[in-house]
């Protein structure tokens, strides 16, 4: 099965407090090669990973780019694409801006440099 990076935002949002953000224990489900890399521009593509939350799936997307054989980083840490609403101690949801260090440390846990880069090495043309 493939997950779209940018469908997970249709899918029905899950309410989580922000600092149990980290138990989500996210799976990686799917990541695309965009951009094989070559002189003129870097290896791209996204990642998607989810999980089966109690109030249904929940997942977070982002786009990556290899900056050096082997290094990976988010394309844009301020660009994750979630069905994730964070919320505050008092239960109120946060703004995009408030929920970004909570997302972007949810993928700071995640080995997904690893699985990204064993799709690169899978779909790579022998010489």
């Amino acid at each position: 099965m493939t997950t779209a990076a940018w469908r997970v935002v249709s899918w029905a949002p899950v309410l989580w407090q922000a600092e149990c953000a980290p138990q989500l224990q996210l799976v990686h489900l799917a990541t695309a090669v965009l951009n094989r890399g070559d002189i003129e521009a870097p290896c791209t593509g996204h990642t998607v990973w989810g999980t089966q939350a109690p109030e249904g799936p929940a997942g977070m997307a982002w786009d990556w780019v290899q900056i050096h054989q082997g290094v990976l980083t988010l394309a844009d840490p301020m660009a994750l694409v979630t069905n994730l609403w964070l919320l505050d101690p008092a239960g109120q949801v946060l703004s995009p801006l408030q929920a970004a260090p909570h997302l972007n440390g949810i993928v700071h846990t995640l080995p997904w440099q690893d699985e990204v880069l064993r799709v690169i090495e899978a779909q790579a043309v022998p010489h």
